[in-house]
């Protein structure tokens, strides 16, 4: 039988030293993640050859850097990345901030360094 998933039992990773990550739906053709990134903290950047993702911000007020250029965000606001655009997610303000990224397909070994713009 189907069980609700939440923070309180996905599994759960560290990234970046300081950011976390809940694994809500974790197949092969999709991804749902809630992550958190405390004030000033982000990603590397990157850039996936295959997935699509879609980063919806649930609280703060963070950036989606991309090679295109910055996309400010907000509460209840979402940004997708084709595959093949660098990009970096980054929390420059004063709180952290939560946000879900779904990707299809995952992301697991399509992952790799993208040039900072």
């Amino acid at each position: 039988m189907r069980q609700p998933v939440d923070v309180s039992n996905a599994d759960h990773y560290v990234w970046g030293e300081v950011s976390d990550g809940w694994r809500l739906l974790d197949s092969p053709v999709l991804s749902v993640i809630e992550e958190r990134v405390p004030a000033g903290a982000g990603e590397e950047w990157h850039v996936h050859d295959t997935a699509t993702q879609f980063f919806y911000v649930l609280e703060g007020t963070p950036q989606m850097q991309t090679a295109e250029g910055v996309v400010e965000l907000a509460p209840r606001q979402g940004v997708d990345i084709p595959p093949g655009l660098a990009h970096r997610f980054f929390n420059p303000g004063d709180s952290e901030t939560r946000f879900l990224v779904i990707s299809t397909p995952n992301t697991r070994g399509d992952r790799r360094p993208g040039d900072a713009v």
